[in-house]
């Protein structure tokens, strides 16, 4: 009775440990959103203070997505050594605090530079933290990861209002940027003490600190892209397509961005519950028909209200994808960081070419045609979502139990025995 009794308060604990675990890593996502909204409300100032055309402002925000794709690869390196508590208290600490530079930037050279180390830390911590999601996640065997990713959604609409604000007052965006560094930074130490600490075994080789996407993350990278591409056109877009196509005043444009930023937020936060009960491929696979249900209606839409219907249903389709293709990715191999680090790559880069790839098809034919295009990936949802089935929460825990009842495999339903997922197996 007595050793029952330890058991129990230790399974209490452990609970009570994750717990804490689950609320510090999706404080660590509000707070990496809150720094994306923070910036870009600004961008404006930026680029009245840098002295800069359209043209260059356009040059330099290419840059944070090239320093996230240059140093994405670096992060498994980073958490073998340190272990991942360590790496996300120091990468989050540098992406928090790096949202200072670009505002300090007097001309296109430096605001390039500021802006790469700006991105560069923005991936590295990312990567961390969305391996971290997915072992909380598998620890307290529920899904959790499109929450956290609604978190940071969240983060990014505090993070803009406050930005609005600051705009509205008329502040110094230095001002404004070292003030929220300060506030977020601190957040995110406290935040990183509690979250899991993951360290890889001493006998363990180190992953490379470059390398290519595995080929188990290439085509659920691509579903990712699918995905991502048709959420930057409708963020960049949504607001120019109601002007310019349905002749819609300033505000009402406005406030499409506004609703379909709203609904990616909601819907990741409730998403989790969705995933549960039917599954990461049944999800995707039904948010890619409201998606380019969405597309279509945006397409032959004869006034604003239907267009923007047609907005909330692509964020309602879209919304859960990327979070499921980083579940997918960290379950598809040995390497759960390098492998995520593939997928979020590739997503980026779609994130990086979407919005000018729509403004080329709009030059070339018309905005209409541009979102048709929209349309056609969102189809590839439908059909890409089979390769999603290893985010499937459900379908990994049988095939654990699967594996641990197979003979001379005695030891694989053991924790002790688990590979570690920061590092490789």
């Amino acid at each position: 009775m007595r050793a029952e009794a330890v058991g129990d308060m230790h399974g209490k604990h452990d609970q009570q440990g994750l717990r804490r675990a689950r609320l510090a890593i999706a404080v660590v996502f509000c707070v990496h959103g809150a720094v994306t909204g923070s910036f870009a409300t600004r961008v404006p100032w930026i680029q009245e203070h840098a002295g800069l055309s359209a043209g260059q402002l356009g040059l330099a925000l290419a840059f944070p997505a090239i320093g996230s794709v240059t140093a994405m690869p670096v992060a498994g390196a980073i958490s073998h050594r340190f272990g991942s508590r360590t790496a996300l208290r120091g990468l989050l600490s540098l992406w928090t605090l790096a949202l200072v530079l670009p505002s300090l930037a007097p001309n296109l050279v430096t605001l390039c530079a500021a802006l790469f180390v700006f991105g560069a830390s923005s991936g590295m911590s990312d990567v961390v933290m969305n391996a971290l999601g997915l072992e909380t996640e598998a620890r307290l065997d529920r899904s959790i990861i499109s929450s956290l990713h609604g978190m940071w959604s969240t983060g990014a609409l505090i993070g803009s209002a406050a930005g609005a604000l600051a705009a509205h007052l008329g502040a110094d965006a230095r001002l404004h940027h070292l003030l929220a560094a300060v506030v977020l930074t601190t957040l995110g130490l406290i935040a990183c003490q509690n979250v899991l600490d993951i360290r890889s075994a001493p006998e363990a080789e180190a992953p490379p600190r470059f390398a290519l996407p595995p080929r188990s993350a290439l085509l659920i990278g691509v579903v990712g892209f699918c995905a991502v591409f048709a959420e930057g056109a409708s963020l960049d877009w949504s607001a120019v397509y109601l002007r310019d196509v349905l002749d819609t005043s300033p505000g009402v444009a406005a406030a499409s961005t506004t609703a379909f930023a709203l609904t990616m937020a909601v819907t990741r936060l409730s998403g989790d519950r969705v995933v549960d009960r039917f599954g990461a491929v049944r999800t995707v696979r039904t948010g890619g028909v409201f998606a380019a249900a969405g597309g279509l209606l945006v397409v032959v839409a004869p006034q604003p209200l239907v267009a923007m219907a047609g907005f909330g249903l692509l964020g309602l389709g879209v919304a859960v994808v990327v979070p499921l293709a980083f579940a997918a990715a960290g379950r598809s191999g040995p390497n759960p960081s390098q492998a995520i680090a593939g997928v979020a790559t590739i997503t980026y880069t779609s994130g990086l070419i979407a919005p000018s790839a729509i403004g080329a098809v709009a030059d070339a034919t018309s905005l209409v045609v541009s979102f048709g295009l929209v349309t056609l990936l969102a189809c590839g949802l439908v059909v890409g979502a089979g390769v999603l089935r290893t985010g499937d929460r459900r379908a990994a825990a049988n095939g654990a139990a699967d594996g641990a009842r197979a003979p001379g495999n005695e030891r694989a339903g053991d924790p002790a025995a688990a590979s570690d997922p920061l590092g490789p197996a």
